[in-house]
């Protein structure tokens, strides 16, 4: 490669075409062009145009699946629909079409670039040897020239239809993917619905915070039953009338040293025992129960000379029955449920992390990462003798948020 004139005055670079800084730019750089060629080198060529229509059909697939995505998002019924409910297919079809949606709209983005690269950008092969240095005002100058040349030769410039395409369908393929990030951002204090099952939409109520309005809370096991098959005059069918997921729980139901996660039970939506009525359907409100995300309770009988041995928590000293402890099933590092009990040494654990609780010291976590004992949950028994809550938890369910107080 021969020497290259290095110094040039201002006024010799105002002089020179963008072509002439171009080609003193790959100069300059130790570029060797050893092959180009242009895509179409006759002007109006039928090619050119033919190729260029369907680069813009691709972009145009791109922008109307892009706007359809974000249509979908923002309009479809997206509430969910159970067998039976009128709209079933409708919401079973909203998250298919999301994914339908953009899927067409980032490949029909990415076959239009590739397209174009391979029909309209020159055919080049060049070779550069590398160096280092900081660039002087000359690099400067022909870095830009080179720039300038790899868009007038690209051709897009020329091209009004295909630029507002590309560009419209490069903004929307940014809203397919931001726009889901928008249904993360919550405002924590705004109730979204009534108080329930799944409290009230707020990070510090749950299904035991309607004791406070009053209500009567049973601590209710779960069967794990499912819908039933029934036969009549129009065929078979699968009912949830008289299956109860939950039920109560009396204390002679869990043996000394046992450990089992209950969830609590309205009083209207028992239907067990003396209150079984076969054709009452109340599933439905057990699985919200079930799947309130605050909800699960290990409820704890401890053997009797355990029991003596409790260290209990000042303001907390009647949260127990008997020997019967009731911490939440929450873990309060991040949230995994605390599933494991080891009877010998009266520790909970939580598999996730691996932080202990102890059940004798009012779950006070003496291993791992969770820095607050487990929430208590005061319990008792009604005259009927079932389990039930005797008040709400006193500290929020979990772990750590701003608003904390504890």
């Amino acid at each position: 490669m021969s020497e290259v004139k290095k110094n040039y005055t201002d006024q010799e670079l105002e002089r020179m075409s963008n072509a002439e800084l171009a080609a003193l730019g790959t100069e300059l750089d130790d570029v060797t062009v050893a092959y180009r060629k242009e895509r179409f080198p006759v002007e109006g060529d039928p090619r050119e145009k033919s190729a260029a229509a369907g680069i813009n059909a691709w972009l145009a697939v791109s922008v109307v699946t892009a706007i359809a995505f974000l249509g979908i998002y923002l309009f479809w019924p997206w509430e969910p629909k159970f067998h039976g409910d009128e709209g079933l297919w409708i919401y079973t079809a909203y998250t298919p079409l999301l994914g339908l949606t953009a899927g067409l709209s980032f490949l029909s983005l990415g076959i239009a670039m590739v397209q174009y690269v391979k029909k309209f950008i020159p055919e080049e092969i060049s070779v550069q040897r590398r160096h280092d240095g900081r660039s002087s005002e000359l690099d400067r100058r022909t870095t830009t020239a080179l720039l300038n040349d790899a868009w007038e030769t690209s051709t897009l410039g020329r091209r009004t239809a295909m630029k507002g395409l590309l560009g419209t369908a490069g903004v929307l393929a940014g809203l397919v993917v931001i726009a889901p990030l928008g249904g993360l951002i919550k405002n924590p204090w705004r109730e979204r619905h009534a108080l329930g099952y799944h409290g009230d939409g707020t990070l510090w109520t749950h299904g035991w915070t309607l004791h406070d309005q009053g209500v009567k809370i049973y601590l209710a096991r779960d069967t794990g039953a499912i819908a039933e098959k029934h036969a009549g005059a129009a065929g078979e069918h699968y009912s949830t009338a008289g299956v109860s997921r939950l039920v109560r729980m009396r204390p002679e139901d869990l043996a000394a040293g046992a450990m089992e996660t209950i969830f609590p039970l309205y009083e209207e939506d028992v239907n067990d025992g003396d209150k079984y009525d076969p054709k009452r359907d109340v599933y439905e409100n057990h699985m919200h129960s079930l799947h309130g995300p605050r909800n699960a309770v290990m409820l704890i009988r401890l053997r009797s000379q355990d029991a003596e041995k409790v260290v209990e928590r000042e303001g907390q000293e009647d949260f127990h029955y008997g020997d019967f402890y009731a911490y939440s099933k929450i873990c309060t590092h991040i949230g995994c449920p605390t599933s494991l009990y080891e009877a010998q040494t009266n520790r909970i654990l939580c598999p996730c992390h691996q932080s202990q609780f102890d059940a004798l010291q009012y779950g006070k976590p003496i291993f791992g990462p969770a820095a607050r004992a487990l929430p208590q949950l005061p319990v008792t028994i009604d005259e009927d003798g079932y389990l039930i809550a005797k008040g709400n938890f006193v500290e929020p369910v979990g772990p750590a948020f701003w608003e904390r107080q504890s």
